[in-house]
Order: C-alpha cells, then structure tokens, then sequence
C-alpha cells in the first residue's frame, strides 16, 4: 500500500470511528435525557384537574403536606368555590395561603396580597363590582400551575404574579410595568366565606410588616400570625380599617388592610415573603429565616418541585397512555396536599383547647377530613408514607387530649364535628395493628375507647342503650350508626391484641349493630324509631340527608356500607346469589335521583354514587360472594371514564385526598375495603406496570400481562412466581416485597376468588 493511499485510509478509519463514537453519544444522551423526563414526574401533575365541576381541589403552590397553599381566590359564589378557586371564573381578588382542596365545606382563604398599580383602591370588590376595587381579570391563557409553582397576568394591572412555597412559608415574584403608583396590599378582612373577629397589622421596618387574623366560619376559633417581608422598602404605608384610613403604621381592628407603595421601573420584579404560623408572628419571621433566608424565587420553585418528585416517585407505573399518566400522578399529587402540617419551624403549635405547645417531639399536623380519608387515602399512606405515620397518630393522640375525643373533622386547631361516625379510629388503630413505630397502641386504646362509650358524638349513648339509634333522636341515624360499626370493628382488634378480651367481644358484638336497621321485607337498612317500628313512608331512592336517616346518600347506597363484615351482609341477604343479584340491580338500576337530592350523589352507575365516599368500597364487594369477575366492568368504567385529565376530571369532591387514592390504589388493581384488616381486595389492574419503593429499599411491583382495553378480566394470579389464588393480597405481602403479577382477558374467569379459602374475609390479615 502506497504511502497516500495509507493516510487515505487512516483518514477514512477515523472518520469512520468519530461518527460511530458520535451516534454512539447521542444514543446515550438520548438515553440519559429520557431517564431524567423519566424522573421528572411533576411533568404530569396538572394541578387544574378537578378545579372544575364539583371537584374543589386547590390550585396553587405548596410542598407535600405543607403547613401553606399559596394561590389565587376568586370571590366566592356558592359551593364550588370551597377552596376559593374554580375553573370557569375569570377574576382574581388576591393571592392566599391557606387554602382547603376537595372538602363539601368552605373557609380558610386567609392572608389575601395582591400587587396593583394606579389609583389606590381600598376594597377588593365583588364579582358585580370587580372594576372599582383592587381585584383583576385574568386568562387562563396566561395561567401556569405545576407542583410548587404558579403565575397569572393580572390583566387590569400588566402584572406578572408567580407563586411558590416552603412549609411554612408562601413567596411571590410581581414583574411590574413602570409606575408611580405601584404597591403591594395585604388584606386581612376578607376569608372565604367566614366571619372577620380581630385583625392587626404593625410595621417592623420599612420592609417588614406583621400581624393576625382571627375568624369564625367553619372554624369556629381561627387564630393565625403572619410577618410579610418585601425586597423593596416601601415609601409609602397606609393602613384602613375596612372604609376607613387609620393614622400611623400599627393598628388593631375587625377589617384591616395595608397598602405598601413604592415606584416601579418597566419589568421591575419585586418579591414578597409571607410566612403563616398558628401561634405568633415572631414564630412566622423565624419560618421565613429558616426556610427561605434569600431571595432566590427560582431555587425556592425548584426545591418545592424536588419534594413533589420524591413523593411521586415512591410509585411509578408504566403505560404508553400519556393521558392515564397524567390522571395517575395528579392523583398522587391530591392525595399529599392534606393533612398539613400545622407547627413552626420550632415546634410550636396551637392545640384545639387554644393553648400553645412547644415541640411535642413529633410533627403536628392538621385538617383531618377523616369520614373521607379513613377509606382509602390512610390505608394508602401505610405504604407510600411510613415516615409520617407516627406523626400522624401523635397528632390525634394530642387533639384527644387538649379536647377529650379523637378528631372527627379536624381543622387548623378546631373541631368542626363534620360528618357522622368516629372515624379516626380505623386510622389509629390500623396503624397500631400494622405495627409503626413510635405509637403507644395502649394510649391509642385509651383515647379510641373514651371516643366510641364517651357521650361526644351523636347517638352513642343511645346505641349503648338501645342496640341503635332512634331515628326519632335525631337526624341521620342510619349512617352514624353504621360508621360507628365499622370503627367498633377496629376497635374490637385492637383490643385483642392488646389482651382486653371483654372489650374485644363487646365491640365485636357493636360491630353488628348495623344488623339493627335491616328490614327484611324492604331488604334494605332503614331508621328505626325508639319503640321498635320503622320510619314511615320509606322510599329507598329518597336522598333527603338532611332530615332522613342517611348522610348524602340513600337506602340502596347505605345498604353496602359493612365493609366490617360483608359475610353477614351476604346472610341477611340470603346467601351469595341473592347478594350478587342485588349488588346487580345496585349498578343496573336507574340513576334518576328525586328532585332536592343531595348534589353530593354524582358519579352514578345506577345507584352507585363514585362522587362520595360511603359507596367508594362497593364496587369491591362482589368478591366476599366468591364473584370476583363483577368486580372489573365496574372499576374499568370508573377508571377510565369518571377520571379524566381535564378540569372537570372528578366525578364529585376530592375531598382531601380520598377520591384520588381510590384512583391510585384501584389502578394498581387491589382496594382498601376494610381500612383496618390489612388487606386488599384485587379489581382491575390498569397499568402495565407499577413499582412501589418500600421501607429498607425493598421494591413491590405489579405486572399486567395481556392488558389493554378489553383485557379487563383477572385470569390468574401469581405472586413472586407461585400461583396465587386469592382475590386479595395483603398488607404484609406488599411490605416484604416481590412481584404480583396479573394475566388478564377479555372474558372473565368465574373461577378466580370463587372458592371460600379465596375469598376475602372480616378478619386481621
């Protein structure tokens, strides 16, 4: 070979391995930058899922659990601006930082800021008369929102907000247009739709301000501090009391509000810091110094996305179905915006007796929506969760002792008694039985057993009494009575792995008392009056809650509520097939409901109602009649048409997190049906793939072979490769880790869960 046609080839070689090495790099980048999308799960949390409809879910920033909800509020106008937002409005009169997300009821809303420019106007208006006061009209095509972040233009003002959070503190971005008329307002007058009792606000310094809030709504007894930094000294400070200017820097009244004014150049940004505490604003200021010391907005916004995608990942799944991602991880994301937490950087709080605590040793936490959360959000944090487990209990622990009975609905240092039932017990004792550290089970046992024989919730003393409770004693007897069952169940358990053997069998025997209310001619549970007879006239469609014996519901969905004890459903109904029958005509039947009926009944599949909590087991019930295959036509349905990725993707309130951990748990194919026995109930698993990260870097995952749309129906089981021929997997089996995996069809496997040693049953497992 000559000495050219040598270089030639050598030329040509190295060519050759510079675009092999090239390709080669690509490839890999193009590898690496698909595993870190991957990893970014916040990429599909779209926060206005469920901000339409009767969804009520909060939209704003926030870090998981946290102690603030820093969003825009609407005015309010009726039920579905309970979390002081809705899709379909088109006015913002501020930026608050406690916020509700999902709940039935209305309140919080507190700490309203708002930017503004021009004239100073001193009120923030009202939806017909938004032009003369300090709100603005808004795009939903300017507005972002994703985990930890959101911004809007405000269109009366060319103001550019954004918004993210810390813990404990809420932080603004405001881009200004150039102004000698700019400012920054704080609000205390106005909550969502509660009662102003006490304001102040004081002037620390030329950027540093502080006051309260005190109000009464559906918080009887709210008392929250805050301190408000600007980054830019204010010029001018004017305080008014409602109408009313009010002379110097520092001023107690019902109605107070601050306006902060300065000059603006063109795109001037100006950050504010606002830190919220329960129990002082020197406990605010000091939140604000630990969590955010700086004024770095971006490195806040990316900290905040960095939790979220550590709690998201704790499941992945697998599916080429953008959609499903997106409806999967927003429903994580709801499941984690409540319980918030609800003490200071050092430990502080504010008890429901309205004294201050210093730390306790654990974290505190608040807003326990628990006649919701009991079903399914709890028993889901058993396994994402572990860590907050014990505070969680603690935290129930404390309330039990600063008022005399465990929380029934628990909000910011106040019992508001929402809801029927004493439905903190299956949390507490279902983390005692599944054995978490850090909880005393015999205080646990001393706290659930004043709670259910204590004369606190309505109708316990008569149910100790009587064996239930008279409808002619008060409204929605039925429904108490039945949710008392369910936790007296719980409470038996835990009694007997406590030893407390005469309280075991007595709460057993309670546990049945739902048997009091079944009409064996009707076939269904009805109130009963204190000499014996039944309530007459008797409509099971009927959904009058208000002055009937149910709670948001009716008789054919009260029916199904003995998720402790389904084998004596199935008996008083007469056996498996009569009960498989009438769980038939359950979703087969009309859903026309009577005019006046509760807007709570929504996501019908005949009288099914997926749009509120007491049915969301039922689905499930099938299999403790060994018929398993039922179960899958139905959860298919909801899965894929009562969720959606649009904003009015939630068949009814999200309610703190309980209509999304059905979705997260249903998805992966098993249910929580009794939130206290440890055990799961198999469906219809959705995804390809689903990979739970454990305690001690164990892994669970869920396989799906042959899944797709047809493919609905579980034809065989195994688990870590045995066969597995239980409709049900438990708590501890997940725990251990290993693999479940599902072979599905297109025709069901009546086999599969039919015999009675595949059967799920109401015992520990």
């Amino acid at each position: 070979m000559n000495t050219m046609l040598f270089k030639k080839c050598t030329f040509l070689l190295l060519i050759a391995i510079s675009t092999l090495a090239s390709c080669q790099s690509a490839k890999n980048n193009k590898t690496n930058k698909k595993k870190n999308t991957d990893k970014n799960l916040t990429q599909y949390v779209d926060p206005f899922i469920g901000s339409g409809g009767h969804g009520h879910v909060f939209v704003g920033a926030n870090v998981p659990f946290g102690g603030v909800q820093v969003g825009p509020s609407n005015f309010y106008k009726g039920w579905d601006w309970s979390s002081s937002y809705h899709h379909t409005d088109s006015i913002i009169k501020g930026f608050t930082h406690l916020n509700l997300s999902g709940t039935g009821m209305t309140d919080l809303s507190d700490f309203i800021v708002m930017p503004s420019i021009g004239k100073r106007k001193i009120w923030a208006g009202n939806q017909d008369h938004p032009n003369d006061a300090f709100a603005s009209l808004y795009s939903k095509d300017t507005e972002v929102a994703k985990p930890g972040y959101y911004s809007v233009v405000l269109d009366d003002y060319n103001i550019k907000a954004e918004l993210t959070a810390t813990e404990r503190v809420g932080m603004h971005r405001y881009t200004f247009p150039e102004s000698k008329q700019a400012r920054v307002i704080i609000d205390l007058t106005e909550g969502n739709s509660d009662i102003t009792v006490d304001t102040y606000i004081k002037q620390i310094n030329e950027t540093t301000f502080e006051g309260y809030r005190f109000s009464k709504g559906w918080a009887a007894d709210q008392r929250e501090y805050f301190t408000l930094v600007l980054s830019k000294p204010a010029t001018n400070v004017v305080l008014y009391d409602r109408n009313d200017r009010v002379k110097g820097t520092e001023k107690q009244g019902k109605y107070m509000k601050g306006f902060f004014e300065f000059e603006t150049t063109e795109n001037e940004i100006i950050y504010v810091k606002l830190g919220v505490s329960p129990v002082s604003s020197e406990n605010a200021l000091e939140n604000i110094e630990a969590e955010i010391p700086h004024w770095d907005f971006d490195k806040i916004a990316e900290q905040a996305d960095k939790k979220w995608n550590k709690e998201l990942e704790k499941i992945t799944i697998e599916t080429p179905d953008l959609s499903k991602k997106k409806i999967f991880y927003t429903a994580m994301y709801h499941t984690m915006i409540a319980p918030n937490l609800f003490s200071d950087v050092n430990g502080q709080y504010r008890g429901t007796d309205k004294k201050v605590y210093d730390d306790p040793g654990f974290t505190n936490y608040t807003l326990f929506s628990l006649w919701d959360t009991y079903r399914a959000a709890h028993p889901l944090y058993t396994i994402t969760q572990p860590e907050r487990m014990s505070d969680i209990v603690n935290s129930m622990l404390a309330i039990f002792e600063q008022q005399g009975k465990l929380p029934v609905w628990h909000l910011r240092g106040n019992e508001t008694n929402t809801m029927p039932g004493y439905s903190a017990i299956p949390v507490v004792v279902d983390a005692c039985l599944k054995g978490f550290e850090g909880i005393d089970c015999e205080r646990v046992y001393n706290a659930i057993k004043v709670s259910a024989t204590g004369d606190f919730e309505p109708g316990v003393k008569d149910l100790m009494k009587y064996g239930y409770i008279p409808a002619d004693h008060g409204p929605e007897s039925v429904a108490s009575a039945m949710e008392y069952a369910i936790a007296d169940w719980a409470i038996s358990k835990l009694a007997e792995k406590l030893g407390k053997t005469e309280d075991a069998a007595y709460f057993a025997e309670r546990a049945k008392g739902y048997k009091a209310y079944f009409d064996e001619e009707t076939r269904f549970m009805r109130g009963k009056l204190a000499d014996g007879s039944w309530r007459t006239p008797f409509d099971p469609v009927s959904a009058q809650h208000r002055v009937n014996d149910y709670c948001e519901g009716n008789a054919w969905q009260y029916l199904w509520l003995v998720p402790q004890d389904p084998e004596g459903l199935i008996e008083l109904l007469g056996g498996d097939k009569p009960y498989i029958e009438k769980l038939d005509e359950l979703f087969s039947m009309s859903s026309e409901q009577e005019e006046g009926a509760s807007i709570d009944i929504t996501g019908l599949i005949g009288q099914y109602a997926h749009g509120n909590e007491p049915s969301h087991h039922t689905t499930y019930m099938y299999a403790y009649a060994g018929a398993q295959y039922k179960i899958a036509d139905n959860v298919d349905y909801i899965l894929t048409e009562l969720y959606t990725d649009q904003p009015d993707g939630l068949s009814g309130n999200e309610d703190c997190g309980q209509m999304s951990a059905w979705y997260v748990l249903s998805s992966m194919g098993f249910y929580s049906v009794n939130p206290a026995n440890g055990m799961y109930v198999f469906g219809r698993p959705l995804f390809d793939k689903a990979t739970i990260k454990l305690e001690g870097n164990k892994v669970f995952t869920v396989k799906t072979e042959n899944n797709s749309k047809e493919n609905i129906y579980i034809q065989s089981v195994t688990l870590n490769g045995k066969n597995h021929t239980k409709a049900f997997i438990t708590h501890k089996e997940i725990m251990k880790g290993g693999t479940l995996k599902f072979v599905m069809g297109n025709k069901p496997n009546k086999e599969f869960g039919e015999k009675d040693e595949d059967r799920p049953k109401s015992k520990l497992y």
